[in-house]
């Protein structure tokens, strides 16, 4: 079952910062500076799990995943102030 979750991270460190960035991209859809959305199952969950925290500094740095659970079969609402959120064409229920 894929689960739709938010990631959103405060590094320290410039060129660590750039090395999650980089590797948050291959995970899902970038909303913010350093917030993504990401439609994951349990093992691509655990794969990014895993490369993160061999990129952090797990004493400076942090790293929050927010689970909206599955991501088939419940409309999850995203409302923005400013620029609107972007869309993806697969994701019903997105705004």
């Amino acid at each position: 079952m894929r689960k739709l979750v938010i990631v959103t991270y405060d590094i320290c460190d410039p060129k660590r910062l750039r090395r999650v960035f980089k590797a948050m991209k291959g995970f899902g859809q970038h909303l913010q500076l350093s917030v993504f959305r990401c439609d994951l199952t349990e093992m691509e969950r655990f794969e990014m799990i895993r490369v993160l925290q061999g990129i952090i500094h797990h004493d400076k740095d942090q790293i929050l995943l927010v689970d909206l659970g599955p991501s088939d079969g419940r409309a999850v609402r995203v409302d923005s102030i400013g620029r609107p959120v972007p869309r993806e064409g697969r994701e019903a229920g997105i705004f």
